[in-house]
Parts: C-alpha cells; sequence; structure tokens
C-alpha cells in the first residue's frame, strides 16, 4: 500500500498526516491553531472530515493545545495513551520533563514560567491506548502506535511498515532545543529513553520524524546510543 506523509507546522511542532487508505493525524500543535491546520489542508485538496483518527504522542500541551478544535472539525476520534489521557480531559499543563543538559533545564525553568498563560481546551479521549501495541489496519495504515515511554511516561511513537517513525518529543531536531538530530534534551527517565529506541530500532525505524524539527535517518540514533 502506498502511504503519503505531510508535515504540519502547528506551532513549535511539526504534526503528520499520514495518508494510506485512510488518513490519520500524529499530534495536534499548539493552542490556537486550527487555522494554520485548515490552510494545510486545502492546500493538501484534503477534507478534514477524511482524517479518521488523531494520536497524541503525549500529553504536553504544544501537542495538544488544539486538538479540541480539530477534533470537532474533523470528527475524528483521538488516542492517547491511559497515563496522559487526563492531561487533555482535564485541560492540564504539566510542568516540562527535567532537562538533561545545563542549557535544556535552564530551558525547561523558562517554559514553567510560560505556562501558567497557556490555555488547553479539554476534550475526550476517544481511544485509550495501553502498553501494547495497536495496530492501525482498521484506519486503512499500514503500520502501529507503540509504547515508547522516556521523553514522559504516556509517550507513544507510531511505527509504521515502511521504517517511517513519527516519535513525538522521543528525538529532536531543532535549535534551540539541539544543534542537530539527536535524543531529546528533556527526559522523564533517560534509561526508558534508550529502551523505547532500542525497541524502536529493533522493530524496523529507517526515519525518524519527530515533533521539533525535520525528519533524519535512524542511523543517527543508534551512533547515538552507543
Amino acid at each position: 500500500m502506498d502511504v503519503r506523509i505531510h508535515a504540519l507546522k502547528l506551532g513549535i511542532d511539526w504534526c503528520y498526516l499520514i495518508q494510506g487508505a485512510g488518513i490519520v493525524m500524529i499530534d495536534g500543535g499548539c493552542p490556537k491553531k486550527a487555522s494554520r491546520f485548515l490552510a494545510a489542508m486545502e492546500k493538501l485538496a484534503l477534507r478534514p472530515d477524511e482524517i479518521e483518527l488523531i494520536i497524541l504522542t503525549h500529553g504536553h500541551w504544544d501537542h495538544i493545545g488544539s486538538v479540541k478544535v480539530i477534533k470537532n472539525i474533523t470528527g475524528a476520534k483521538v488516542a492517547m495513551h491511559c497515563e496522559e489521557k487526563e492531561w487533555l480531559e482535564q485541560a492540564l499543563t504539566p510542568l516540562p520533563p527535567r532537562g538533561v543538559t545545563a542549557w535544556s533545564r535552564f530551558l525547561a525553568g523558562a517554559i514553567a514560567m510560560y505556562l501558567p498563560w497557556v490555555d488547553v481546551p479539554a476534550a475526550e479521549v476517544d481511544l485509550v491506548l495501553e502498553d501494547r501495541a495497536f495496530s492501525l489496519a482498521d484506519y486503512g495504515i499500514p503500520g502501529k502506535i507503540i509504547p515508547t515511554p522516556g521523553h514522559s511516561g504516556g509517550s507513544v511513537s507510531v511505527l509504521l511498515d515502511t521504517g517511517d517513525a513519527f516519535v513525538g518529543d522521543l528525538a529532536m531536531n531543532l535549535f534551540p532545543l539541539r544543534l542537530g538530530p539527536g535524543l531529546p534534551v528533556f527526559a522523564e527517565d533517560l534509561q526508558q529513553v534508550r529502551q523505547s529506541w532500542t525497541l524502536l530500532l529493533d522493530e524496523g525505524a529507517k526515519m525518524i520524524y519527530p515533533a521539533h524539527g525535520r525528519s533524519f535517518p535512524a542511523d543517527v540514533i543508534r551512533k547515538a546510543l552507543r
């Protein structure tokens, strides 16, 4: 099955549309970005109601901020890991994970000061993900959702049969977070980050699509894990 990947810039995040026999969306971007979403859909000549599922890689504000409005526009179901679904359903804005470098610790502090002004509209999670893989075959996509904790406890990734891996914040490739592609600069558990990456690589990840920055080859991560 041919699969097309479309990148949408919704605030500081890259969100993605995976178009196969059906269409699923990965992440919902920052708050108040629904107009950008609609503009991107028009440019792609796709109808919003063609999106059947919105997969949230995790529950931080910049990934879920526009989900409620996009869900209303598309009629899509929302999928999210059980550990973090209340973050969306209760409109919570938890503090970012700890920085793993001096620079990222400074950034985490700056983000924490900004959070009180962030407004994330609450939305219902329709598909609650557990700690096991979930096939996307019923949505017309040759791939699966895989639990990949580390950046946060409820983080998940989408791995296509092609080897394309959509990993949220399990990797980063954007200044000022990183100077180049690599492991996340914020993480709740670095050991879990490494375990999750080992799993993705063993499952056949070839090209990595982070939420912050452009895609890059999986060999970058292989070298970082040595």
